[in-house]
């Protein structure tokens, strides 16, 4: 009996005809045995959460420093599990693949800097040849997990983990669809954590975006992913009405002018910028000191992956052990 080849002939029966199918999967970078249970996507998802990237993201910053937040705001690992959860939903209501979905969205801020995008920043800045959360994240996947050895995962995930932010259209509609619920997904969270740190007051977002998506958190939710159900059925693409699409995007424009500028977050973030750059500047004199478990030749590229793959309060203890007295 094999549980895995049961699975693929349901996906063909019960899902559209514009899914990817387990079956159709264009395999991985190394071939290797089907599992007689799971189908390629569904190994892929599992292979991604017992990973130790993944695990990190717990520590790793999405808006307030993780290391130093209350309990109750997002983190990367938090933000993750809520981009999964509205892509599965949008997955399931037109019939694609979960799993495919699932897998993505799990993986795609695997190589996510500490201390979030100031941290991303900096290291773009710093390293000769720049630095992308994403490209990071595929390089998670593809050659510095499991000792150097990497995940070994499908192409149509790796795809949609590469291209998840940025200008390339993920090939599948799964990865299409991760696209646009990370968006969705830290917008609104940003927006409840905003106003939970007293950063901002709901009356002070433009009424014209909330009278369209909705005034709290869960409706918003809502209102975005029956848009995109709706205005991407039996269609072949991943689409949002105008109103909806222009609503969401108002709200990030809003968010980036009234949030995430704001004294109270740029000036934590300036200090996180120079505890990285003083790292870099230290690991690149001393490669010697590099805790990583395997070696990848250039010492420049070996600084830049141990301090991405730093969380928040590692890069901090670092910081005092190196630089304090």
């Amino acid at each position: 009996m094999n549980i895995r080849t049961q699975y693929e002939e349901l996906e063909l029966k019960i899902l559209s005809k514009y899914a990817s199918k387990s079956k159709d999967c264009k395999g991985r970078e190394k071939e290797e045995e089907l599992c007689e249970i799971r189908t390629i996507y569904q190994q892929d998802r599992d292979r991604i959460i017992h990973s130790k990237s993944f695990r990190r993201l717990k520590h790793k910053t999405q808006v307030f420093i993780s290391a130093y937040a209350g309990d109750h705001y997002r983190t990367r690992l938090t933000h993750t599990l809520e981009v999964s959860q509205i892509a599965r939903t949008i997955a399931r209501g037109l019939r694609l693949n979960e799993d495919l979905t699932e897998a993505i969205a799990l993986g795609h801020d695997l190589g996510h800097t500490p201390f979030g995008h100031s941290g991303e920043s900096i290291l773009n800045k710093l390293a000769s040849f720049g630095f992308k959360h994403n490209e990071q994240s595929l390089r998670v996947v593809e050659k510095l997990e499991r000792k150097g050895k990497g995940l070994n995962l499908s192409f149509e995930v790796r795809n949609g983990i590469l291209n998840h932010t940025g200008d390339i259209t993920p090939q599948t509609l799964e990865g299409q669809i991760v696209k646009i619920a990370d968006r969705m997904a830290y917008i609104n969270h940003d927006i409840d954590d905003a106003i939970r740190a007293k950063l901002l007051k709901i009356d002070e977002i433009p009424k014209e975006y909330l009278d369209i998506l909705g005034y709290k958190h869960s409706d918003r939710i809502n209102t975005l992913v029956k848009d995109m159900i709706f205005s991407s059925y039996e269609k072949g693409e991943i689409a949002q009405s105008k109103t909806i699409k222009t609503a969401m995007l108002g709200l990030r424009s809003f968010l980036f002018s009234n949030f995430y500028l704001k004294d109270e977050i740029r000036g934590k973030f300036k200090k996180a910028e120079k505890i990285v750059e003083l790292l870099y500047d230290y690991y690149m004199e001393n490669p010697n000191k590099i805790e990583i478990g395997f070696e990848d030749g250039e010492i420049e590229r070996k600084v830049v992956d141990y301090i991405s793959g730093m969380t928040d309060i590692y890069a901090i203890n670092k910081f005092k052990e190196i630089y304090l007295p």
